[in-house]
């Protein structure tokens, strides 16, 4: 209860009362209340007085940090009014025009929808649409349906490395460019490509001022220092010139684009979903900080690049953490995807929501399975990441389909592929004839690489049935996931989320920054010495109450 002070971080006999900060004077007009009344109105500054031994909180009076009043009260702590628009960077909801520092990545195939995309861009939060792994068309369309729902309102779309695929890449990157897109979340890059710089470098031009215009908006994601020192760093220089002598970029923008990092924001992706080295935040958020920073230095009077977060935050503390670190923007992923908008199915929702922190796995990727690089996926339920650990295990051992040992190659047609090998080619060829036909012109004259493709059908088609949820394919489904999930299962327990068809993607941002406002804010008063409720904080902290107590957001705002 509320109005109780024992069970809302009052102190009593036993509390150790902090030492004196300064001096507080009634000036007749005050409002008083609990310690816990005072963290859930973030709106408010509060002084936090003894009074008779007891530790309150006040509204109004006069404060006097530096000598004693006559007729005072001591005080012994401060909490400034914070709401959840104060806990990342002022300048990263400026720049992008929006009301929260929270940001839905994208989630290939779609699964970061139209619909999620829209209603995130609605309530004044940018998100990313999900566009790896679908064909042009696919993408064109999706950029028609949000460019009538929310025009100019806040999102953008993805653009992923893709080594095996280069021409794809390329198509998407002409088809922003034409389609006047202005932000994507370049993900899984291994390495700077052409197609990327000339999506950073086609527009670029000096204002009236002369400072550097980039209209088009690059928010990077990335795991390992080397590949955040690219994106941090201008273009380089021997692409800038093939793409100039190409005609594929002016030369103005050819020389501006030397003088501007190559992003605008970087996230540093941890212990995600999908494409992830597994990397603990704790250590990878302030190495990137370290080294923005120490090549922000050689670079005076540029804008600063944005810091991000993600993996491994579904949950109002890790989302507080977060911020601690110093991130400017959280960007979550996991958790969306078991929202109601998503393009996932609800198959995949329900298993999401029995999901525990343990129930995650690493397994081959399909759109780098050749290289070894890995996905974390759901373990609980589906039998995906044991499957394609051995289709990658043949694939390293055998040249060629008909190297394959009989009872495996049964077992393939059999339980993965439910049809023959040779009509599974065939179905295989016939894409890549329509999507990229120097992937079958490569598999002619070289076996393993049919193999790959071969292999790489299973590993395609398993997102591709969890998404549509196809009951006879269950055990073959591959979804993306990653600790975070089972966190915030653990955390929405007993609340209205805990029922996957109640799961909104803006209820649950909100919830997210709410609860991250109201830790933030028991932190700063516990760190001067006043003590909170362990019990009384988690009864607050649960997600009805949370979005009951909601303090709203700030108007959106018009950014670039």
């Amino acid at each position: 209860m509320i109005g109780d002070r024992q069970s809302c971080g009052g102190s009593d006999a036993t509390d150790p009362i902090p030492e004196k900060l300064g001096s507080w004077q009634d000036s007749g007009a005050v409002r008083r209340a609990t310690i816990l009344e005072a963290l859930l109105d973030y709106n408010c500054a509060w002084a936090i007085i003894e009074e008779q031994g007891n530790v309150v909180a006040v509204d109004g009076g006069q404060v006097d940090l530096a000598s004693s009043m006559p007729s005072s009260t001591p005080l012994r702590a401060w909490l400034p009014p914070t709401r959840p628009s104060n806990l990342g960077d002022r300048a990263f909801l400026d720049d992008h025009g929006v009301a929260l520092p929270y940001v839905a990545g994208a989630m290939a195939n779609g699964i970061a929808s139209v619909e999620l995309v829209g209603a995130l861009s609605r309530a004044g939060i940018l998100s990313f649409f999900g566009a790896a792994g679908l064909t042009i068309a696919e993408v064109s369309r999706a950029i028609d349906t949000l460019e009538m729902e929310i025009g100019d309102g806040p999102h953008g779309f993805n653009l992923i490395h893709s080594p095996n695929e280069p021409r794809h890449e390329k198509e998407l990157v002409d088809l922003y460019l034409d389609r006047g897109v202005r932000k994507i979340e370049a993900s899984a890059y291994l390495d700077i490509t052409p197609w990327l710089v000339k999506y950073r470098a086609s527009g670029l031009h000096r204002d009236g001022e002369g400072r550097i215009v980039a209209p088009h908006r690059v928010m990077a994601k990335v795991s390992r220092l080397e590949v955040a020192r690219r994106f941090l760093s201008p273009a380089p220089v021997e692409i800038l010139d093939t793409l100039e002598r190409e005609g594929q970029i002016s030369h103005q923008e050819a020389q501006l684009a030397r003088s501007i990092p190559l992003c605008d924001d970087l996230t540093a992706e941890a212990d995600s979903a999908g494409h992830t080295d597994n990397r603990p935040a704790l250590t990878l958020l302030p190495a990137l900080a370290r080294l923005r920073d120490q090549l922000a230095a050689g670079h005076p009077g540029k804008r600063p690049i944005a810091l991000g977060a993600a993996g491994g935050i579904s949950t109002p503390s890790s989302a507080a953490a977060a911020f601690a670190l110093g991130a400017d923007y959280i960007l979550l992923g996991s958790v969306h995807q078991a929202c109601v908008e998503s393009g996932s199915s609800d198959a995949v929702r329900n298993l999401l929501a029995q999901a525990d922190p343990a129930d995650v796995v690493m397994a081959p990727a399909a759109d780098m399975f050749e290289m070894g690089v890995k996905v974390q996926v759901l373990r609980r339920g589906t039998l995906f990441a044991p499957r394609a650990q051995r289709l990658y295990e043949m694939y390293r051992s055998h040249s060629s389909i008909d190297e394959l040992p009989d009872p495996f190659r049964q077992q393939l047609e059999k339980d993965y592929f439910r049809a023959p090998i040779e009509h599974i080619w065939e179905e295989t060829r016939s894409y890549f004839e329509i999507h990229d036909v120097a992937q079958v012109e490569r598999a002619m004259t070289d076996p393993k690489h049919r193999l790959a493709l071969l292999f790489r059908w299973y590993l395609g088609q398993s997102s591709k049935w969890a998404n549509e949820g196809d009951e006879s394919r269950t055990v073959d489904y591959q979804v993306w996931c990653s600790p975070a999930m089972g966190a915030f299962n653990e955390w929405v327990r007993g609340s209205r989320f805990e029922n996957p068809r109640e799961r909104r993607v803006v209820d649950v941002a909100k919830a997210i920054l709410n609860g991250a406002t109201l830790v933030t804010r028991s932190r700063m008063l516990s760190n001067q010495g006043i003590p909170i409720d362990g019990e009384a904080l988690a009864t607050a902290l649960c997600p009805d109450s949370l979005l009951a107590t909601s303090p709203g957001t700030e108007p959106m705002r018009t950014g670039r």
